[in-house]
């Protein structure tokens, strides 16, 4: 039986991500104990203080456990802090010499959500794959520039490191280890109980590309800001070191800095969200989608669609329209 700490944060957290592994993983043991076989996990909450209140006295949280105590346990569950992610860092330095000396000890990690940050506070994860929630990926880069991020996975597994990707996605992952560590049928089972897409490995298709914008480099902020209201047009790399008023060797290597995007990605992405908008809200046809974002090679045009979202634009408009399909009689 393996023993689970699922961690309560300090600070704000997402409940749901202590609640839910906590659940999913007691109906694993359900299941056994209806099957006549001994449960899978001892499943604790293990904190820095016994008790813990969450959303200004909404959720309180008994701990099993505190980190003071001398224990062992074999897998470490990190639940996604809430609000200012350098402030819950901070809040939850004292975890980071424990989880150091778990995993010293053979204690496997999984981050869930924004829980990344935490285990990257950790040094664990230097020079290994992590993913987090999509909208945390420029944030994150900045603080863990060791870590190699992969925005785009729903699921890493570095030999006994585990992340996942964005809010319930940390789902996935948690049936990901139950098939790890006790059986894929298991797993199926709890997919279908909870409801949860089994095989789904990509957070793609739900990124909001925002542009990042979180810089100093008022000439780049400029140019971006150019891109952004004229992105149907053909650009030029030339033209746009004009608009920032900057030698074009300087231009590229200043924008690939400020937005971790070469100018051509960077276009790209701008013309494949206002595609994958028009598509959510009109009855334009893929085509005229395609022209109305400044492409006329179909092929190309989909391909670039399905690298940077992780589905065809037709299956995008299927999933996401915003005309939603009356329901059957």
């Amino acid at each position: 039986m393996k023993h689970v700490s699922i961690l309560v944060p300090a600070g704000e957290a997402v409940v749901g991500s202590i609640e839910g592994p906590h659940k999913v993983l007691s109906q694993v043991n359900d299941f056994l104990a209806g099957a006549g076989q001994a449960p899978a996990f001892q499943i604790e909450l293990v904190g820095l203080t016994r008790d813990k209140t969450f959303n200004q006295g909404l959720f309180t949280l008994h701990a099993h456990r505190t980190i003071a105590e001398d224990f062992r346990t074999d897998l470490i569950i990190i639940p996604a802090p809430h609000g200012d992610l350098a402030e819950a860092v901070a809040l939850n330095a004292p975890f980071v010499p424990w989880i150091r000396q778990q995993h010293a000890a053979g204690a496997e990690v999984a981050s869930l959500c924004l829980g990344a940050f935490i285990l990257a506070a950790t040094g664990l994860v230097d020079g290994r794959k992590c993913a987090t929630h999509w909208l945390a990926t420029q944030q994150f880069a900045a603080m863990y520039p060791a870590v190699q991020l992969v925005p785009e996975q729903v699921i890493t597994d570095e030999q006994g490191l585990y992340s996942s990707g964005g809010a319930y996605s940390y789902l996935n992952l948690v049936l990901y280890l139950i098939e790890k560590y006790v059986s894929r049928d298991l797993a199926v089972c709890c997919a279908k109980v909870f409801q949860i897409d089994f095989g789904r490995r990509s957070q793609s298709p739900f990124v909001i590309f925002q542009g990042q914008k979180d810089h100093a480099d008022a000439p780049i902020k400029k140019t971006q800001e150019f891109i952004e209201q004229h992105f149907a047009d053909k650009l030029t790399v030339d033209e746009l070191a004009a608009v920032s008023c900057l030698s074009r060797r300087s231009f590229e290597r200043r924008f690939k800095k400020a937005t971790s995007n070469t100018v051509a990605e960077y276009i790209q992405r701008v013309k494949i969200e206002a595609a994958k908008m028009s598509l959510e809200s009109s009855q334009e046809n893929v085509n005229e989608v395609m022209y109305s974002v400044g492409y006329s090679d179909t092929k190309a045009f989909r391909t670039l669609f399905k690298r940077l979202t992780g589905v065809s634009p037709l299956a995008y408009r299927e999933r996401y329209s915003r005309k939603a399909p009356a329901l059957a009689a």
